[in-house]
């Protein structure tokens, strides 16, 4: 993920059985698969550059990774998906999502609370 991705303004992003993709304007992608999640954190932004404030910062075993904007039309669906993952904290996800404070919330780590 590259440090400006959740800045850069998205083309499409598609969230299926693989993973998720995100095209960015400038036609690069940003990938990860299920397979390769590490980390999911929760950015808030309150005073961004742009409309977003929330992002859902999916980062891979190798250091990629991308950042979906909360108010993007397939960010409903990565939050159905991301909150089926063992281990995901729930609650810090709904503080992440209902405050306004600069911070960036750690809802799930790979190998945390699985059975």
């Amino acid at each position: 993920m590259s440090p400006d991705s959740s800045t850069a303004h998205s083309r499409a992003i598609s969230v299926d059985d693989t993973g998720v993709r995100r095209q960015l304007a400038d036609g690069t992608e940003e990938r990860v698969d299920w397979d390769d999640l590490a980390a999911v954190v929760v950015r808030v932004i309150p005073e961004g550059l742009s409309d977003e404030d929330v992002f859902l910062m999916l980062a891979a075993a190798d250091g990629t990774g991308t950042a979906v904007p909360s108010g993007d039309p397939a960010a409903d669906a990565l939050i159905e998906r991301l909150q089926t993952l063992p281990g995901f904290d729930h609650e810090t996800f709904v503080e992440a999502m209902t405050t306004d404070a600069d911070q960036a919330y750690v809802v799930w780590k790979a190998g945390e609370g699985s059975a």
